[in-house]
Order: structure tokens, then C-alpha cells, then sequence
């Protein structure tokens, strides 16, 4: 199947769920997609075990390999959906949240980390696996940032107070350079028994660099780009100005994600052999 014919497949279901949803589910339009999607798979499953003659499981199997949904989320579609996400915050009350919003990206991302390490470590230990403590709090680390694109989604969907939908968008925004500290501290001082280390000056350089660069690269970029619209009154020169700025302060931020994402395959292997050990 060529490129063009699998992406129309995958847009022709995708619309029909999210209508049928829209229509008579009326679940959060991320939680339906999900739903339905669990839902097809197990329908495929369930007909292939019912006919046996039918191999929709390899066909498929086929027809999704042909697309390399790595290079397509994080090269492609990602810059897209964060930039259409923060598009919809509102700056102002995003700064007279600011004290509450930096407190949770930061805290709450360390508290998290904290919660949910004990509680993996916990829950090994109940199971027999011997998972050392450290290493539990790596995978705290790996799961407490919030995804932005699922939290701004579902805000778009339910209705909280304004600024408890600050707070949260402003977290989910925010918090992706304090994980990447976080993650990059634990994992060093996890592995220290195979030769990791960290230095001070090395957290230091990621948190300016994730945390404090990234705001800076996009408020800068974002600003010329905010100036150059006002100056002209031309639809389409406006949209190509728009991705423009999500392609090229995206292509900048793209090498400590794929580090980030390097960091993870090399030291997941590692915690579930720590917990299977």
C-alpha cells in the first residue's frame, strides 16, 4: 500500500471514530480515540481467532510497519500538536499563575518522582523482584511529566475552573526540563555502580539548557514572529510565518529530545534486568 492510500486509511477511521463518538459516546475526544481503537483491535483479534483462515493480523501487522511512527511523532507531528496546545493558553493568566504553575513543574515533578519510585519498589518487592530503590526511581522519573498534548486535550473537553486550567496547562507545558534533570541525576546515580556519573556543573548546564533555553528560544522566536504578522495583513504569508516558527524552534529543541530518548533505551534494558535479576 503506498504512503498516500495508508494515510488516507488511517484518516478515514480515525474521523469515523471521533464522529461516532461525538454523536452519541461523548467521552473526551483523546479517551474515545483510545477507546475505539482498543476496541477495533480486539474485534481484529477476536476474527482472526473466529476464522482461521483469515490472517488480518500479518496483513495488518504489514500495513502499520510501513509507517515509522518514531520519525513521524517526534520529527513531525509533536512540534505541531505543542504548538497548537500552548497556541490556546492564555498568556495572561498564565503569568498571574506563574508562582503556582513553576511550583508544580518543579515540585510536583519531584514528588511525583519520589511517590511513584517507593511505590514501583513497593509493589517489586511484593512481587519477589528484587528492583533496587534507585532504579524505581528512575522509572518515577520517566513517568512524571505530564504529556501537554493529552492534558490540553482533555481540557478542551471538560469544564474546570479557569484557574485550575491554568495550573494545569502551564505544568504540562513547563515540566518537560525538569523531568530531563531529574531523569538524568537518578539514572547516573542508579548506574554509578557501572561507572555513571554526574557532576553539579552537568545538572546545572540541563536545566538552563531544557528548562530555561527552551522558554527563551521560544519567546524570542515567538516575538519576531508576532511582529512580523502585525506588520503585514496576508492570510497566507501569516500561515506559512506560523510553520515556519513551529518547524524551526522545533528542529533546534529536536537533539536533547532524541538524547533524552537514547538515555531511556539504554537504561530501561537495565531496570527490567535489575527487577528480574
Amino acid at each position: 500500500m503506498a504512503i498516500f492510500e495508508l494515510i488516507a486509511v488511517l484518516l478515514v477511521l480515525t474521523s469515523a471514530f471521533a464522529w461516532v463518538n461525538h454523536r452519541y459516546i461523548r467521552l473526551p475526544q483523546s479517551i474515545g480515540l483510545l477507546l475505539f481503537g482498543l476496541v477495533a483491535s480486539i474485534l481484529l483479534l477476536g476474527l482472526e481467532l473466529w476464522f482461521t483462515d483469515v490472517m488480518l493480523y500479518q496483513e495488518l501487522t504489514t500495513l502499520v510497519r510501513q509507517v515509522h511512527f518514531k520519525e513521524a511523532v517526534l520529527q513531525g507531528m509533536l512540534g505541531f500538536l505543542l504548538f497548537a496546545g500552548a497556541l490556546n493558553v492564555d498568556a495572561s493568566r498564565l503569568r498571574s499563575r506563574a508562582y503556582s504553575v513553576s511550583l508544580m513543574a518543579t515540585g510536583g515533578v519531584l514528588i511525583s518522582t519520589a511517590v511513584v519510585g517507593y511505590g514501583a519498589w513497593r509493589l517489586a518487592r511484593i512481587f519477589g523482584a528484587d528492583l533496587p530503590f534507585a532504579w524505581a526511581l528512575v522509572f518515577g522519573a520517566l513517568i512524571s511529566p505530564t504529556d501537554p498534548i493529552a492534558v490540553l486535550s482533555t481540557l478542551k473537553e471538560v469544564r474546570v475552573p479557569k484557574e485550575l486550567e491554568t495550573d494545569m496547562a502551564g505544568e504540562s507545558l513547563f515540566n518537560d526540563g525538569v523531568g530531563v534533570v531529574t531523569f538524568t541525576i537518578v539514572a547516573a546515580i542508579a548506574s554509578a555502580g557501572q561507572g555513571g556519573q554526574v557532576g553539579l556543573s552537568q545538572v546545572a548546564e540541563l536545566f538552563f539548557h531544557e528548562a530555561l533555553g527552551g522558554a527563551i528560544l521560544g519567546l524570542v522566536s515567538g516575538f519576531i514572529a508576532y511582529r512580523g504578522i502585525r506588520a503585514i495583513d496576508d492570510f497566507p504569508v501569516e500561515i506559512l510565518i506560523s510553520l515556519g516558527l513551529v518547524t524551526g524552534t522545533y528542529v533546534r529543541r529536536l537533539d536533547p529530545r532524541l538524547h533524552l530518548r537514547l538515555r531511556l533505551r539504554h537504561c530501561l534494558p537495565i531496570l527490567y534486568g535489575k527487577a528480574n535479576a
